[in-house]
């Protein structure tokens, strides 16, 4: 499925541990590469992915990096259906997505399927036009895998 998404990772002091990154590997789970924001100021990376199979496994694969500030680590990721960037940070050496006021990510209804990626939701501002919400069980869909 195609679905648009730009990923921008900023970390103080991770030229190091981003520089792999920024060039093409078969062997991961995600493909792409990503870019240096401001090359040598070593603060920012950038990159976009045209399909949602293309990303899958993308956190975990940042999250498993040796940061050396992972206090320090930032993941934006706005998804074409985003009203706003969302973001992830490191909690107990996990990416998590932190909570932004007037947001919330809803999920489209029904199971999961393997046969397509997974559904990563799409993060609506609460405070610009009436939603209507996608049907979701009792506080979001938490069953489906990660799709990143």
């Amino acid at each position: 499925m195609s679905r648009i998404a730009e990923v921008i990772v900023l970390a103080q002091s991770a030229d190091e541990v981003m520089e792999p990154l920024t060039r093409y590997d078969d062997s991961r789970t995600w493909k792409g590469v990503f870019h240096a924001m401001a090359p040598g100021y070593g603060f920012g990376w950038g990159a976009e992915f045209v399909r949602m199979h293309s990303r899958s496994g993308l956190l975990r694969h940042l999250e498993s990096l040796p940061w050396p500030r992972p206090e320090t680590v930032q993941v934006l990721i706005h998804d074409e259906e985003d009203d706003c960037f969302g973001l992830w940070m490191i909690h107990d050496g996990k990416l998590v997505e932190v909570p932004l006021p007037r947001t919330r990510r809803g999920y489209w209804s029904g199971p999961y399927d393997d046969a397509y990626a997974p559904d990563p939701g799409i993060l609506y501002r609460t405070d610009t036009r009436p939603i209507e919400w996608p049907e979701e069980s009792e506080d979001g869909d938490r069953s489906r895998p990660s799709a990143w």
